[in-house]
């Protein structure tokens, strides 16, 4: 009979479903997230509250098994959060403890080669956003940047920017799963955070963003129009080194 397992969405909270399924050996499981629980008329929903310590002994066998390749491999693709990518992952799981060989780039597995697919995905989202992500000024001093990228790549960029903006005061807030970063020149911290009622994030407002950032903003824009030979443009070679989706991000893509 299958059981549904409910955890709260991070990844401890995955690994502690993870030694559940262990603890108890159960074979037949579903793992889902709280948020998002479909019952099953066959089996019964268990919700698993996420636990540091269970979480940390699953991790710390995987250590044991895994490469830091192997390691990125499981985490990356826990970010994508795919639908039921967290079966897919139990059973990478399961092979890797279960085989004294290294599976981690058997590509013959389809288990291994769905997640290494998944995982160069993931990464080259986390290197865009890399690229892409651009900081507005605001009136207290904070360099502010909104994203809503396809999969949960936050926590995968606070080391760039940290390192890259070490001596400013940022967020980079994700407005899709809404939960941001924010480095106060110290360390990084994950917030959240409430925004006007009509707040546009596509704007510019003299109302929340410092007088010289929209003066920069204007001068990049002229900058970028001005050098933009139109008898040599190539859109579509354009668009596939700048998708368009990510076109919302750049000031020299906003109108006047």
């Amino acid at each position: 009979m299958q059981k549904v397992l409910s955890y709260d969405g991070t990844f401890e909270g995955f690994l502690s479903t993870v030694f559940k399924v262990y603890e108890e050996k159960l074979s037949q499981v579903d793992i889902q997230r709280e948020s998002n629980v479909q019952g099953s008329f066959f089996g019964a929903t268990e919700e698993i509250i996420t636990n540091k310590t269970h979480a940390d002994r699953v991790w710390k066998g995987l250590q044991k098994k895994l490469t830091s390749y192997g390691r990125n491999q499981l985490y990356y693709s826990f970010l994508s959060e795919m639908d039921s990518i967290e079966n897919t992952l139990l059973d990478y799981i399961r092979q890797v403890f279960d085989t004294t060989e290294n599976i981690e780039k058997d590509f013959s597995n389809s288990t291994v080669l769905k997640l290494s697919k998944i995982t160069r995905s993931v990464g080259r989202e986390k290197h865009r956003m890399e690229a892409f992500v651009r900081f507005k000024l605001t009136k207290d001093g904070l360099y502010f940047a909104n994203v809503a990228p396809d999969f949960n790549v936050l926590p995968l960029l606070a080391k760039h920017f940290k390192s890259r903006y070490a001596d400013q005061k940022w967020v980079i807030y994700d407005i899709q799963r809404n939960y941001g970063l924010h480095y106060n020149l110290e360390h990084v911290e994950t917030i959240v955070m409430e925004f006007p009622k009509h707040f546009d994030f596509t704007k510019t407002s003299e109302d929340f963003f410092a007088k010289e950032e929209l003066e920069f903003q204007e001068l990049w824009q002229n900058y970028f129009k001005s050098t933009n030979i139109e008898s040599r443009k190539n859109m579509l070679l354009h668009v596939r080194h700048v998708p368009k989706r990510y076109w919302k991000y750049l000031s020299e893509k906003q109108p006047f």
